[in-house]
Order: structure tokens, then sequence, then C-alpha cells
């Protein structure tokens, strides 16, 4: 068996798609098929069901793809091990992150990036926080940010960064007297753009209105808090964002600040495969999150 095949097998079960995948390994369609079909030989099970095109794995393909991608995670683990002991560090770091995190993050990149300079950092944004476990669970991701709870984390290691706050952020003409707090019966009646439904950032405000006898009626909805504070610097808008983007993000223009006078809080949290060993890459990153201290930007008006 080797490694080239395993990979084959990986990028067919990934990408649906025979041409793709042969594509994504810079080789030619026949050569990958071969591959695999000698790898089906060796195992002595068929992997995959084969037609005019690619019907999908069988049963046993499957089963078999989770230890083609844990083979193939571990030999590059294996591989970083032996030269950071050389050279130090290097690599590529996976990271997802949801969008409540998709700005704090760089508080955390940053200085990890500072230590290991060898080393790419890869950073998907826009995912939920099921979608990111199960990247690691399939080995297309080395760790998250997400919201854990509701999250089944039984094989997952759950290092709590900290808990969000989520603020106010309204156009200037939105907002009456110098004080720097609002009620929500005040922010529902202001021209909303707020996350779309589903997303758990959403979720958190939805359900935190509904327990004080509210409902939210946002005329725009979005899969990103960027575009809320673009929509905000339109002068026409208000939304809800997690405080902390404020620490890598200033408020638009004319833009007002404001905290809850009962505050919806959540907590954000890095999560990582819980393997022995873990891969240094992961172990470094961690170490470096762990010690980055994730606090909200100025509250007050700004402008």
């Amino acid at each position: 068996m080797l490694f080239r095949q395993l990979e084959y097998f990986v990028a067919l079960a990934r990408e649906r798609h025979f041409a793709r995948a042969a594509a994504a390994c810079y080789v030619s369609q026949p050569a990958l098929s071969e591959a695999i079909r000698k790898l089906e030989h060796e195992l002595k099970v068929p992997l995959v069901k084969r037609g005019r095109t690619f019907e999908g794995l069988t049963p046993e393909g499957e089963r078999l793809v989770l230890w083609a991608r844990r083979i193939l995670a571990d030999r590059d683990a294996l591989q970083q091990e032996v030269v950071a002991l050389q050279t130090g560090l290097t690599g590529e770091l996976r990271l997802g992150v949801i969008p409540a995190a998709a700005a704090t993050v760089a508080l955390l990149t940053d200085p990890f990036c500072a230590e290991n300079p060898l080393v790419k950092v890869r950073v998907d944004t826009g995912l939920e926080s099921a979608g990111i476990i199960d990247r690691l669970r399939r080995f297309e991701l080395d760790a998250g940010l997400v919201y854990p709870d509701e999250q089944d984390a039984s094989d997952l290691t759950v290092t709590p960064l900290y808990s969000e706050e989520h603020v106010v952020l309204a156009a200037e003409g939105l907002v009456t007297g110098a004080a720097g707090s609002v009620d929500w019966a005040e922010v529902v009646e202001m021209p909303l753009c707020l996350l779309r439904p589903g997303m758990r950032g959403r979720t958190l405000i939805d359900d935190a209105l509904a327990g004080r006898g509210l409902t939210a009626g946002p005329q725009l909805e979005t899969d990103s808090v960027a575009t809320l504070f673009g929509q905000v610097a339109t002068g026409r808008w208000a939304t809800i964002v997690p405080a902390s983007w404020l620490r890598t993000t200033r408020p638009p223009a004319g833009a007002r600040v404001l905290r809850p006078s009962d505050p919806v809080t959540a907590t954000i949290a890095l999560v990582t495969l819980a393997t022995e060993p873990v891969p240094l890459i992961v172990r470094a990153f961690t170490e470096t999150a762990r010690s980055v201290r994730v606090e909200a930007g100025s509250l007050g008006a700004q402008g």
C-alpha cells in the first residue's frame, strides 16, 4: 500500500468526481483510477461504486476512507515533527472559524505567526460550528473556533477562550441622547440588519429577545459580520455584533457602539481532535491561544 494510493482515494471521496480528483492530485484520470483499483485489490474490498460516472463510495469505502484520512494526517504530523527537530516548526495550520470570531482570530494568528515564521496559516471563515467539527473529524481542518454549546465534543479537546458579549452598532441618527447603553425594546424598533436565521450568533439574539417578549424583524440578513459593519456605514442601519470585533475593526464613521442594559453572552472555544500524540503544529497553536486574552474594545460612543 502506498501513501499515493490513499491520497487519490481521499481526493476522490472529497471531490466526488474522477476528473476533479485527478486534477486536485495533478495526475491523469486513468492514473488515479488505476491506483484506486490497485488499492481495492490489495485491501480485497470494493471502495468505489463504478458506472459511467462516479456514483459514490461503497459501504466499505465510506468506512475505510476515515482510516485513509487518519493515516495521511498522522504521516503529515510525523513529517512536521521531524522537520521541527531540525529547523523549527513548519507546515500549514488549517483553521476553521465561525463568523463571530472571523476578526478576533487575528489576535491568535498574529502572535502564532510571529513565534513560528516558517508556518503557513489558512483560515476558513463563515463556517458554522457543526461544519467545523465535521471537517475536523475528516482531518480537513487542524483546529477551529466555535460555539461549543450544543455540540457533540466526545472526541474533541475543547479549550474555552473567552466569553463573547454582543453589542449594538447603530448609525448616529438612530440614537438619541449621549448614553452608552440601550434597552432591547429600543433596539428592535431600529432598522435592523442581522445574521441570517439558523446561524448560532443569530439564534443567541433571537432567544434573548424571545425571553424578553420581543422579536427582531430585520430587513436585511447575511452570513457575514463584516457585511453588517458595511451596512451600518451607510448611515441608515443598526445591527448586533460581537464586542470582540472592536479589538480589530473600527466602527464605521458616524456610528455608535451601545451596550445593551441586559447583555447577551456566549462562550467561544478552540476545538481540536483529542488524538495522541497531538500534532506539533496543533500543540503550538493551542499554547498560543491559551496565552492570549481576548477582550472587547472600547464600547463608548465613536464617530
